[in-house]
């Protein structure tokens, strides 16, 4: 009986916010986790290049109220420089302000915002030969506040559910400062840009719940772009995905970024991401 209820409860909370096929790799959905949850998040962003960077993004989310979560941020890396160091942090909020529901599908739109403090460069080193005398230096055109960027972001999202398939799709505004420690922006770099994405996912396994123990295994296909809006550089990405879902609490993400086509200087082209994390439901 014990177990029947708890089946019940993780099913409600699913439905509340984690259906699978919306816990999206590389965006985030219009739906929202549980109210009182929290989730602990570590993901590994890895650069390619003859010299091999990554970054490593420990997160804590938190479900405020049904309709209101927040994440806090840290970034660490040594891609800006030649050993791992704490670049910044960062805060996200997301606000859920409609909800359509029927049989199987619903409707979710939500009002988001992004603020990041980063103690980088504006600029990335050419020449990473540790037996150079000199280096080159080449201005980063893309506004990353994930890590490479301080600035403010805000956004919309709206998410379809229908059955087994979920639809997602994004734009959101992104304004750069300067970096901390002295790191202007270099003149003629932008400071205004327009992102947008749009994400499917469909849940391939199981055919039929019968057990909140039973692993998900969700595929994903989200596309990625952003233009500036000075100099109207872009650029569009695919990042296919792969998820696994155990015990309705844990997910692993394993997901590639192709870009289709781009004009920009940028340290995430074509970047693996890595990620582990672990929901807690009811915790306060």
């Amino acid at each position: 009986m014990k177990k029947f209820l708890l089946f019940l409860c993780v099913i409600s909370m699913l439905s509340e916010g984690l259906t699978a096929q919306e816990l999206y790799v590389s965006t985030e959905p219009a739906s929202n986790m549980p109210k009182n949850s929290i989730g602990l998040r570590l993901t590994s962003e890895v650069m390619p290049g003859s010299d091999l960077g990554f970054r490593l993004v420990p997160e804590v989310m938190v479900g405020i109220t049904k309709n209101l979560m927040g994440h806090a941020i840290l970034y660490i890396s040594d891609i800006h420089q030649k050993k791992q160091k704490v670049e910044g942090f960062g805060v996200y909020g997301k606000y859920r302000f409609l909800s359509i529901d029927s049989l199987q599908r619903h409707f979710r739109m939500a009002a988001y915002g992004r603020y990041s403090s980063i103690n980088n460069p504006t600029y990335t080193l050419t020449d990473f030969s540790p037996n150079s005398s000199s280096y080159s230096f080449q201005a980063i055109d893309e506004i990353n506040l994930e890590g490479d960027n301080s600035g403010v972001q805000g956004g919309l999202v709206a998410t379809q559910l229908i059955h087994k398939l979920a639809l997602s799709a994004s734009v959101n505004y992104n304004r750069a400062f300067n970096n901390r420690g002295g790191n202007e922006l270099l003149a003629g770099q932008a400071t205004e840009a327009l992102g947008y994405t749009f994400s499917t996912g469909y849940l391939t396994y199981p055919k039929v719940y019968t057990s909140y123990e039973q692993p998900n295994i969700n595929v994903y296909m989200e596309f990625l772009g952003k233009t500036n809006l000075v100099d109207s550089k872009s650029f569009l990405e695919a990042a296919p995905a792969l998820q696994v879902i155990l015990n309705s609490r844990t997910r692993i993400d394993v997901s590639k970024r192709i870009e289709i086509y781009g004009n920009m200087a940028r340290m995430t082209k074509n970047m693996w991401l890595f990620r582990i994390e672990h929901n807690l439901f009811n915790v306060f």
